[in-house]
């Protein structure tokens, strides 16, 4: 264990399993303090039982609740000076296929919860309100701005204004001691990128294998990502060696983007 993350407090969106979890477990390996939250309770629940973690249910898309429990662990001490956000869902489709409902949902889900986590926690990292400057690590994703994928329209389109979103934060607040960066993974292993599969080969009358091969075939390093890496990165961002990196949207897609 290097504690390069001793004395900072995270607060961690989404972090029941797949890359969301993997940063719990590297942060707290790092010596953080953990505050993991999840929508949900079973696979927060199992996270907290096997990491020791402090977990609390919270649905990513209630303003007010964010707003209550931020209020909530300030009062009793708990300073966060690192917040990942890490919510999101992958809709699959074209425009033409996009519907009102999964508009709203993807942007409420994808961009508008971490509008609301940072307007929530980024006041306590301020110098003028006591705090000591803090990270803000948001998950993008390479389709997007920095990548047209096929049947990622509306994903794309909100993984776009995340990164648009953290470098409007990173400038605000750059002498204010506030970063804020975004990840832009590409394929990763993952339960969610399972279920994506499964439900792929069921629409489209393929085997899972097969989809599984075409996920693989587009990326030139010939493999997934793996949620390890993925965390890897978070814990720099998160560490006081990335303290002159910021407004950045660090890429981590096995090359596909090249």
């Amino acid at each position: 264990m290097t504690q390069r993350l001793l004395g900072k407090t995270a607060f961690i969106t989404a972090a029941g399993q797949g890359i969301g979890r993997a940063i719990v477990e590297a942060f707290l390996h790092e010596g953080a303090k953990v505050i993991a939250t999840d929508v949900n309770a079973a696979l927060l629940h199992a996270l907290a039982e096997a990491t020791g973690c402090r977990a609390r249910v919270l649905d990513a898309t209630n303003g007010a609740a964010i707003s209550a429990l931020a209020a909530e662990l300030a009062a009793g001490g708990d300073r966060v000076n690192v917040l990942v956000n890490t919510a999101g869902f992958v809709h699959s489709g074209t425009v033409l296929d996009c519907t009102e409902a999964e508009w709203d949902f993807a942007f409420n889900l994808n961009v508008r919860s971490q509008f609301r986590t940072i307007k929530a926690f980024l006041p306590g990292m301020l110098a003028e309100n006591g705090g000591a400057g803090g990270s803000i690590i948001n998950l993008a994703s390479v389709a997007g701005s920095l990548k047209g994928a096929p049947n990622r329209f509306v994903y794309g389109s909100t993984k776009a204004a995340v990164i648009g979103l953290s470098k409007a934060v990173a400038a605000d607040f750059i002498t204010r001691g506030v970063r804020c960066n975004a990840i832009c993974p590409g394929t990763v292993e993952s339960p969610s990128l399972r279920d994506r599969i499964a439900a792929q080969a069921q629409a489209s009358g393929q085997t899972v294998d097969q989809v599984e091969a075409a996920f693989i075939a587009r990326q030139p390093m010939g493999r997934l990502g793996r949620t390890s890496e993925i965390a890897a990165l978070a814990v720099y961002l998160a560490s006081d060696e990335s303290g002159f990196t910021t407004g950045t949207a660090q890429v981590i897609d096995g090359g596909w983007s090249n």
